[in-house]
């Protein structure tokens, strides 16, 4: 077998299999797909609810039938896949390390890397719930496979902790067969999911929501019995005397997702301590020369068309790469997260390219009315994009035209400072 690829992408979900058909499209020879799942579509196959599509299909589908569209489009394309196949380790010099049943450990050698690994679950241990440790505390994407794929009911009453969304939705799902959500409980003030998964999820079966609330203890022997809830106070500590015991058999934990970048650190790629992912360019390039990221393994997306379109631009990146239309980039801007922002994707622009840039944010605040995104440097604002409100739960698109942006640029050795401020009434 020759294991000398072109472009090796690592991860069959949206985002790695967006970056295998750009890739393909722009004349690579051989293109390589690695995952470790024995099918493609990453997470995608056990979303069987509807809300994938919109951007790229111009269609309202359901998760399986997004990612089957994608994975039929890489198979026509001409790329090749190895499915089963865990990726162990990464190099600078872009040997990668992977095992398999069928080859056991074996080596294979890349002109360019795409990291498409996603994201998982953050854990009951990650953040510190105390109390018993019975069976019946699960993760929502692991009751979503559950119910999903298996066929498997996990409990009969749940409490779930946390408003993000595959929480939201599999509150939803266990309420159409035959569960009961007793409540769904936020230990920050606002959702942490879209609006409207609240809205078709939780109003419209009557499940309520306390925001400000945490589970303070787990009770149960060897199954869980009850939780113990309580509010909040602004430091997110339980507030004496507000507790509650609930009784339910099972507790869900949709309590944020963690970019998977186990890959990158062995590769020496340079990570964003605010998203936990690689530090990119707008050619979603990290620090490694010849390696790429895009999709959740960069920042946590909410919406699976803004991870392809992320793949997309990896993908076409990596192929400049190879065939040397790109060099390491020198001439760049920095963005650094100012009021009332929490993260920007890409962190760098590259002042020297010429398409618009599709600049991904997140706030740290609510802001139900009117806001405006500005872009300063040196002191002196360069850039205003306004926005009918901003939320945390979803991210703000901004398309940022480069040639604009470059002669407005004050200075490149200064970073330009990305900020949400209230705007007046119009």
């Amino acid at each position: 077998m020759n294991d000398r690829y072109d472009i090796a992408v690592i991860g069959g979900g949206p985002a790695g299999l967006a970056a295998a058909i750009e890739a393909r499209k722009r004349g690579v020879p051989r293109v390589l797909v690695i995952e470790r799942n024995d099918q493609l579509g990453g997470i995608l196959p056990q979303c069987i609810h509807n809300g994938f599509g919109a951007k790229i299909f111009g269609e309202d589908l359901p998760g399986p039938l997004y990612a089957h569209r994608f994975a039929e489009e890489a198979k026509a394309s001409g790329a090749e896949f190895m499915l089963g196949t865990m990726a162990m380790g990464i190099t600078p010099d872009l040997k990668l390390y992977a095992a398999n049943h069928e080859r056991g450990y074996f080596q294979i050698e890349a002109g360019a890397v795409v990291l498409a690994m996603g994201c998982r679950e953050r854990t009951r241990a990650q953040i510190k719930i105390p109390g018993t440790r019975p069976a019946g505390v699960f993760t929502a994407g692991t009751v979503q496979r559950f119910v999903n794929i298996e066929g498997f009911m996990p409990g009969a009453k749940f409490v779930i902790l946390g408003s993000g969304d595959i929480g939201m939705i599999m509150a939803r799902r266990l309420t159409l067969e035959g569960a009961k959500v007793l409540k769904v409980v936020e230990i920050l003030p606002f959702l942490t999911g879209l609006r409207r998964n609240y809205v078709q999820c939780l109003k419209d079966f009557d499940i309520p929501l306390e925001l400000s609330t945490t589970v303070k203890r787990i009770i149960g022997r060897e199954r869980v019995e009850a939780v113990e809830t309580a509010l909040v106070d602004h430091e997110l500590k339980p507030v004496p005397g507000t507790e509650e015991t609930i009784d339910c058999d099972t507790l869900l934990l949709s309590v944020g997702l963690i970019p998977e970048n186990e890959l990158s650190l062995r590769a020496g790629v340079e990570l964003d301590p605010i998203t936990g992912g690689p530090y990119v360019d707008n050619n979603m390039a990290t620090n490694v020369p010849g390696i790429f990221a895009a999709g959740n393994v960069v920042s946590i997306y909410d919406l699976a068309d803004e991870v392809s379109n992320a793949g997309y631009i990896a993908g076409a990146s990596a192929a400049e790469w190879i065939t040397g239309g790109k060099t390491p980039m020198r001439n760049y801007a920095v963005l650094m997260p100012g009021e009332n922002v929490r993260s920007i994707v890409p962190q760098r622009i590259e002042l020297s390219g010429g398409e618009d840039v599709p600049l991904m944010l997140r706030s740290s605040k609510v802001f139900e009315g009117k806001v405006r995104v500005v872009m300063t440097n040196c002191g002196g604002e360069i850039g205003s994009f306004p926005r009918k409100y901003a939320r945390p739960a979803e991210m703000i698109g901004v398309d940022l035209k480069i040639a604009e942006f470059a002669r407005k640029l004050k200075s490149s050795e200064l970073p330009v400072i990305v900020s949400i401020v209230p705007r007046e009434a119009e």
